[in-house]
């Protein structure tokens, strides 16, 4: 979260039945899948590479990066573009869902132990309308190796 009293902007998306955001500043754009192309060896979060005008671009199942059943994709189905050390990320998501201002005072801690997903990726439980919402920490999420296979979250 920011350390002082501004609020963050947050980009809201539904992964299964639940909402989660991150902050909007990391979001390069928002894309259709299109055609994905598998890659032989990849850990399983890895959905598949993609050409963006021009570019190929690593898609992550952003589900199964958080250890929970893989994506359903559909008409809703989006990829948030997303920078990683200059290297440009795609993050599967089943939903975009909207932008909102957070109160960073408002942000609960995520309590130690939240089902199918590894606590240290959220940075905290916000309520949205009269949903919750997992604030996740996209830098403890981008950063992963691939020997760490599904699981592969680096702490």
């Amino acid at each position: 979260m920011t350390h002082d009293d501004e609020q963050l902007l947050a980009s809201v998306f539904r992964l299964g039945d639940g909402y989660f955001g991150i902050p909007a500043a990391q979001i390069q754009e928002v894309v259709q899948v299109g055609t994905l192309t598998p890659v032989h060896h990849a850990p399983e979060c890895v959905s598949g590479i993609r050409n963006l005008r021009g570019r190929i671009v690593t898609v992550i199942d952003l589900k199964r990066k958080l250890g929970l059943p893989p994506a359903d994709i559909g008409p809703e189905t989006r990829i948030l573009m997303v920078d990683r050390d200059g290297e440009l990320l795609g993050l599967l998501v089943e939903a975009v869902e909207d932008t909102i201002f957070l109160d960073p005072g408002a942000v609960a801690p995520a309590p130690p132990q939240v089902e199918g997903i590894d606590a240290a990726v959220l940075r905290g439980i916000y309520q949205f309308g009269n949903r919750l919402l997992a604030l996740l920490d996209h830098e403890v999420i981008l950063h992963w190796r691939a020997s760490q296979g599904t699981s592969g979250l680096v702490q």
